[in-house]
């Protein structure tokens, strides 16, 4: 967990203690943060258009953990009940997903949830492993997060349908070779999923966040593509 930005924060800027070996220290948001999805999924509705959730952004949904497994279902609930929100979840362990989804995600024509997107993070090639078990899970969107790239790294992008990358970013940041960016682009490229591999790229590395985005020559910001959202609502 070095240079992690979410220990950062909640150590030195909050005051909490959340990470580390302790895992009873994990803690739950409130209510009112809780609710607010309710009133996005509404606002998305009455748009016609989907807003995206990045969920859990200062923890990991999938760790095995007294708290996030005391939480996780009411989770599910909150992400079912907004079906007008795309939620995208990352862990850093992929190999808690399939038993840690809840009983009805394959009941339907889908054989998941269409509004969730999940990935994992693989920094370099020696956990580039999860990716292989990213891609054993049912899932309408499946994503990796080479972020922060701190070294170069392949993959196989097999049902992989979204790779973001991006540099280090903070006091003390770890350079990224932009080439490991350009080859990643190429290989998203030449991805042979039918629906494609798309590329995003975040930042180049450097002190501070979205610092450095148009590092390789210009701005590349793709999105997943993938289903009709009348499609979606009306099922």
């Amino acid at each position: 967990m070095t240079h992690c930005y979410a220990d950062t924060l909640t150590t030195n800027r909050m005051g909490l203690e959340v990470f580390g070996p302790d895992l009873t220290k994990r803690k739950r948001t409130s209510k009112q943060l809780w609710r607010r999805p309710f009133r996005w999924d509404r606002d998305a509705m009455a748009a016609d258009k989907p807003a995206r959730v990045f969920c859990l952004s200062l923890g990991d949904f999938f760790e095995d953990a007294p708290g996030p497994n005391a939480w996780r279902d009411e989770a599910w609930q909150v992400i079912h009940d907004t079906p007008n929100l795309d939620w995208q979840i990352l862990t850093k362990r992929p190999e808690n997903i399939t038993k840690m989804l809840p009983d009805t995600w394959a009941d339907n024509k889908w054989g998941c949830w269409p509004n969730v997107w999940l990935g994992t993070s693989i920094e370099d090639q020696r956990v580039a492993a999860r990716e292989y078990v990213l891609q054993m899970v049912p899932a309408y969107i499946r994503f990796v997060s080479y972020e922060p790239a701190i070294g170069p790294l392949t993959l196989w992008l097999q049902n992989i349908h979204w790779v973001i990358v991006g540099g280090e970013s903070g006091p003390g940041f770890r350079k990224m070779d932009l080439d490991w960016a350009r080859q990643m682009q190429t290989d998203c490229a030449k991805s042979i999923n039918p629906r494609g591999t798309a590329f995003f790229f975040k930042q180049n590395h450097g002190p501070r966040t979205e610092m450095g985005i148009d590092a390789l020559g210009a701005i590349y910001r793709d999105w997943p593509q993938g289903w009709d959202r009348a499609e979606l609502t009306a099922a």
